[in-house]
């Protein structure tokens, strides 16, 4: 359903699409024979896109490893980073001229926490020793692929990272403590290596002798310029020190009184304006795009044409004010994806949590916008 899909994001007034490439659907086994086929659906959806005044924003990874490769050691074979330079290298060959915007990664961060740590998604080998060389070899694949990129002429490549202010609980010394090592290991572990060319220090006191001496020559490749930064921003969290919790010793604190979405994320909205100016603090001035920002509510029964959604119409309406914020700060902000167009399959939650501003009847597959949709199409106009 493509084809009538790309028609109602451009009746919204959308343009733009942000939308990832499969690996396993264009490379079966990683690497070696193309799948024709494959590569052939994205070239339909690129052409459709192009031809209803749509810019394609592409992600080249988002999160689906080839089995094949993953037999071979996944992201703990150095290999992997090279294979998926390779995948780069073909798809800007053969969707390049067309395809302006490129992503290496997305959210490499929750690739090793949800695997390496917490065995919650693919391969879930749940051993958070491993976990620094998954997320080397990931964050060396994307230096490799820009590389790859570079030496085809492409221009416009970034890599999108998942942030999330952390904040403690109380005024403790120990939950502050837990605080800063949550925010070390989910917002500086992969900005530090990007934009600095070095891992946070304080990882290898989390770590401990799990942290390994990382080739200097890996982290130029890593830390070479990017085009832009994307950032998903979904909520904050509030957290406690956790002597049970691993690594970080930080436990995540679900507190009375506040406003949570379905998936129990805190509603933040101020936190995506202080996330934006901390990344310009940090790390410099640079391009920023809001690659992923929305919310997962249960949405009433549709009546006829028409379901109404005020908690997601209220959610983005205060994100999209939090991002104007940035921008009159002084944040160079070039763009916001909402997540998502349609209701989606959302991993380990499978179909029962809603994200879309389009309602889909999954047993009829027809597409409803929501009254978010009708407020977003009015912001853009």
């Amino acid at each position: 359903l493509f084809r009538s899909d790309v028609r109602l994001m451009r009746s919204l007034g959308l343009n733009a699409y942000r939308f990832s490439l499969s690996w396993s659907r264009v490379f079966p086994n990683g690497r070696g024979r193309l799948n024709a086929a494959g590569l052939a659906f994205y070239e339909r959806l690129v052409d459709t896109l192009l031809a209803h005044d749509l810019q394609p924003f592409a992600t080249l990874y988002h999160w689906d490893l080839p089995l094949a490769l993953q037999e071979r050691g996944g992201w703990l074979n150095r290999g992997t980073a090279g294979w998926f330079a390779d995948y780069a290298q073909q798809m800007f060959k053969a969707l390049g001229d067309r395809v302006l915007y490129w992503t290496t990664l997305n959210e490499p961060w929750v690739v090793v926490d949800a695997a390496y740590l917490h065995a919650a998604h693919p391969p879930a080998l749940g051993d958070w020793r491993q976990a620094p060389w998954a997320a080397h070899h990931l964050l060396l694949a994307h230096g490799l692929a820009v590389q790859a990129g570079r030496a085809e002429g492409r221009q416009q490549i970034g890599i999108v990272i998942n942030l999330e202010p952390q904040y403690p609980v109380s005024d403790s010394t120990a939950d502050q403590e837990a605080a800063w090592r949550a925010h070390v290991y989910m917002n500086r572990f992969y900005l530090d290596a990007l934009r600095l060319g070095r891992y946070p220090r304080a990882l290898q006191s989390l770590f401990a002798d799990a942290w390994p001496d990382f080739p200097e020559e890996d982290l130029r490749i890593i830390s070479q310029p990017v085009d832009y930064l994307g950032i998903n921003y979904y909520a904050r969290s509030r957290v406690r020190h956790d002597p049970q919790a691993p690594l970080t010793q930080a436990s995540r604190v679900i507190e009375p009184g506040r406003r949570y979405t379905d998936l129990d994320w805190e509603v933040y909205p101020q936190g995506l304006t202080e996330t934006l100016c901390w990344v310009k603090r940090r790390y410099g001035e640079m391009p920023l795009y809001i690659t992923e920002n929305g919310a997962a509510f249960a949405d009433p029964p549709v009546q006829g044409d028409r379901l109404d959604d005020p908690l997601r119409v209220a959610y983005l309406r205060e994100h999209l004010r939090a991002a104007y914020a940035a921008l009159e700060q002084g944040v160079d902000l070039r763009g916001y994806f909402v997540w998502s167009l349609l209701d989606n399959f959302e991993w380990a939650q499978g179909y029962s949590k809603r994200f879309g501003i389009v309602h889909v009847d999954y047993a009829t597959q027809r597409r409803i916008p929501k009254a978010s949709a009708q407020f977003y199409a009015d912001v853009i106009r």
